[in-house]
């Protein structure tokens, strides 16, 4: 079907009229649309699979970690909490409000919502942010990635055949139908992909004072710092597997290494230990690994590693025909590099070497560029950690670790400034998706003039006094 903007138009009234009939204020017909959701990654693991191997190579083991299991976590999550989360909340309205004692904050959904999703991350990052509106009582347009054919196409059997298109429907097409979308009035637009598309997504988001939130990758990259205390090998292997992981091709990826100058060889050495390890000496042969998503994307890698050709310390080469490129580790790059200036969305890895007596230094320099969606330290010294995590601006991370932060339960993930705006997983994904509506409930009896002219005059000297006292 090719989308036209009154075919688009017409599946957002059709969603509003729906969303106005109440059916999703209920918080149990939610739940159960969340098992659905649940139920159908297990029922279709099979064919989520194959269409992750059709458009990113990617292994059956890495489409459940990344994918299929991730949703299951996440909807497990939101059936679990979702009752307790869209309880209203009660409160004591205090004293300036008597004999108004009671106010309670409806936590109500937003409506239509729209959620725009990027390749690298098809399924996840299109069920993922459904459950979240599903559980804030909103339905649903997904704007599936024109890059990833036969993952949108899964997509769009798995949603029409689990929900009525009144309440959640994908539409694929390109830029040109995702601005269709844009154009309309919705009620909360959710977009993962490039900060460039992000400022474009809110300018139209804007027209309609349409409440936006972004995940974004961030311009600059996200750095992984490696002091000389670290233990080097452990880093090598965790920052080895995370790299390899969808080819480099995630928002959160480690896009340039900082290293302690006297270990960075030791480092680089370990590193390339860890690819070999790992994916073999030839990672374009070995079918575990995965691939560039276009052959756009495949050029712009080879050709920025061509630029740094003779730095290229490992790999450098790849396989055009199966648009795999190798792990690339450019080595040594400074601080100011262009490699290092912009996100590079693929598998080279520039290794930067610093003086670690100088680390204040490079933490300035990450820290007056825009910032990271993620911040990764590798270190025994608890207490600089601590510092760091706790002053720099980012978008979330880890001590001694990589990526794992986006699994743990309860916690938000999102990014700030150029790395995105809003969060989610679980109670923040129902949060994001939800407004909070507050309301006090009067009282006709005791009232007080408290709030009632006059307020001059000797008689009426008692209503600041009464002010004072209340509002402490």
């Amino acid at each position: 079907m090719v989308w036209t903007k009154d075919d688009i138009h017409g599946l957002v009234e059709k969603q509003r009229a729906f969303f106005k009939s109440g059916r999703t204020l209920d918080v149990s017909w939610r739940k159960e649309q969340l098992k659905k959701l649940r139920d159908a990654m297990t029922a279709h693991e099979e064919e989520i699979e194959a269409a992750l191997a059709k458009d990113l190579g990617r292994s059956r083991e890495e489409a459940y970690f990344c994918d299929i299991g991730t949703v299951i976590l996440e909807t497990n999550e939101m059936i679990k909490g979702l009752g307790r989360w869209a309880r209203p909340k009660l409160l004591f309205s205090g004293l300036i409000c008597f004999p108004s004692v009671f106010t309670r904050v409806y936590k109500m959904p937003y409506g239509v919502s729209l959620i725009i999703s990027p390749f690298n991350f098809p399924i996840l990052l299109s069920f993922g942010v459904l459950a979240a509106s599903i559980a804030g009582g909103n339905t649903a347009v997904i704007k599936a990635s024109s890059k990833s054919p036969a993952c949108t196409e899964v997509l769009k059997k798995i949603v029409s055949k689990l929900y009525p298109p009144e309440f959640a429907a994908v539409v694929d097409g390109g830029h040109d139908v995702a601005d269709l979308c844009l154009e309309e009035r919705f009620d909360k637009i959710f977009y993962t992909g490039s900060p460039k598309v992000g400022k474009h997504v809110m300018e139209m988001a804007a027209k309609n004072l349409t409440p936006v939130a972004l995940e974004l990758g961030g311009e600059t990259g996200n750095w992984a710092v490696i002091r000389k205390d670290a233990d080097i090998r452990d880093a090598a292997r965790k920052i080895a597997f995370f790299k390899l992981c969808n080819s480099g091709q995630i928002c959160i990826n480690v896009n340039q290494v900082a290293v302690a100058r006297e270990r960075a060889d030791e480092f680089v050495a370990e590193l390339k230990a860890a690819f070999e390890k790992q994916i073999g000496e030839n990672a374009p042969a070995n079918p575990e690994y995965p691939k560039m998503i276009t052959k756009a994307a495949y050029a712009r890698c080879a050709a920025e590693a061509e630029q740094y050709r003779d730095r290229i310390v490992y790999g450098g080469f790849g396989d055009e025909a199966a648009l795999k490129y190798a792990p690339t580790i450019i080595y040594p790059v400074g601080t100011d590099e262009p490699v290092v200036m912009r996100e590079l969305f693929c598998p080279l890895l520039p290794v930067v070497p610093f003086d670690d007596g100088r680390i204040d230094e490079l933490m300035d320099t990450i820290a007056d560029r825009e910032h990271g969606l993620a911040l990764y330290v590798f270190t025994k010294d608890k207490r600089w950690a601590h510092k760091t995590m706790a002053s720099q601006q980012y978008g979330g991370g880890c001590v001694n670790e990589v990526c794992l932060h986006l699994m743990v339960k309860g916690a938000p993930f999102g990014g700030t400034g150029h790395s995105g705006m809003g969060s989610y997983h679980g109670k923040w994904g129902f949060d994001e998706f939800t407004h909070r509506s507050t309301v006090l409930y009067g009282s006709a009896h005791f009232n007080l003039p408290l709030r009632e002219h006059p307020y001059g005059g000797e008689k009426n000297r008692w209503k600041m006094k009464l002010l004072k006292l209340f509002e402490k």
